[in-house]
């Protein structure tokens, strides 16, 4: 897809420094140390700006601040926040570049039970369970399943081998990736005096809202009952484990190899890194930042706060903590001379 440079900047509210080449064409996206003609770059981070002085890039996206302190060959798109104007860009690229599949693949196997809306595609050897609901312009890729009475809001896209799993909700525009499991039972057993353990049956269900994104591999577990809740602009990188009844907050993200575990309430627009793990039946406030992996064993009352270490602690007490444990060698070596000295 090629778009002008003139194109560019009023699809992203921009103004450039080089009117008289507006009409040249970019026809591709690339990093700003790797800039080649007809591509276009963006420069979000000072500490990249050299690269700029290189460039063989046609365009590049900048702050509506910046000055170069050199002469240099793009031309200078200035918007208010570059790194946003580059989202902008790639999702109208990815709107334009995909292919608008509609129809059913003769291989599918759909309940004649089934609700299907419009402009929706069902992909090869999928399979539909009776009293599923889907809606206007869904995508559902091949060898996805989903059970019984489960509903899917329009325009939302169900990538390769995901599972949904009975009675669980799929709101409007969300992106599930491939291989992703939503439904599958919480994790729950009564403990027996002789050693064994009874399954307890999970009977209620998954609620995802709208304008969601799950990454690859994931797992939302039902809850035992009602609801595991994500709600509205959640979004979840790849393998994390969502125990039953969790819930999470409205546009909150949450990084790779996270673990949640049973009942933990999350707030709306946290910011959660890799391979967190959160115990039971805590409360996060709204707004929380947890370190990668921190260890979240207690409810974190304080909003807008941010956490880190195992078990999680205040951002600056955990990094004075661990500045203490650096000196604890020369402490060590100082005791050991004032016994010598003793002995002596």
């Amino acid at each position: 897809m090629k778009l002008t440079i003139n194109q560019v900047a009023q699809l992203v509210n921009g103004t450039i420094n080089l009117p008289e080449k507006g009409e040249e064409t970019l026809d591709k996206f690339s990093k700003i140390e790797e800039g080649k003609k007809d591509s276009l770059c963006f420069l979000a981070n000072a500490k990249y700006e050299h690269f700029l002085y290189a460039s063989e890039a046609t365009a590049v996206l900048v702050n509506k601040e910046f000055k170069p302190q050199k002469k240099i060959k793009p031309v200078l798109i200035y918007v208010e926040d570059p790194y946003q104007a580059l989202a902008k860009l790639l999702q109208f690229y990815e709107q334009a570049s995909q292919k608008n599949s509609v129809g059913i693949h003769k291989t599918a196997i759909i309940n004649e039970k089934t609700k299907i809306g419009k402009n929706v595609f069902i992909g090869a050897y999928a399979v539909i369970e009776a009293g599923v609901e889907i809606g206007d312009n869904c995508i559902i890729k091949a060898h996805s399943f989903i059970a019984e009475n489960c509903k899917i809001g329009k325009g939302t896209e169900l990538n390769t081998g995901v599972k949904v799993y009975h009675n669980s909700k799929i709101g409007k525009n969300c992106k599930i990736h491939a291989g992703t499991i939503i439904g599958s039972d919480g994790f729950g057993f009564a403990p027996k005096s002789d050693g064994t353990f009874d399954k307890i049956p999970q009977i209620g269900n998954v609620v995802i809202e709208d304008n969601v994104e799950i990454g690859s591999n994931c797992t939302i577990d039902r809850a035992t009952m009602g609801s595991t809740l994500i709600k509205s602009g959640v979004k979840l990188d790849n393998l994390i484990q969502v125990a039953h009844n969790v819930e999470i907050g409205e546009n909150t993200v949450i990084a790779a190899q996270t673990g949640i575990s049973g009942s933990v309430k999350i707030g709306k627009n946290c910011m959660i890194g890799g391979q967190v793990g959160f115990a039971g039946h805590i409360s996060i406030a709204d707004g929380s930042k947890i370190n990668a992996q921190s260890g979240v064993s207690k409810s974190i009352k304080e909003p807008n706060k941010s956490w880190s270490g195992t078990p999680a602690r205040e951002f600056r007490q955990h990094y004075k903590a661990l500045a203490m444990l650096g000196k604890i060698p020369s402490l060590i070596n100082r005791i050991k001379k004032l016994e010598n000295n003793q002995k002596e």
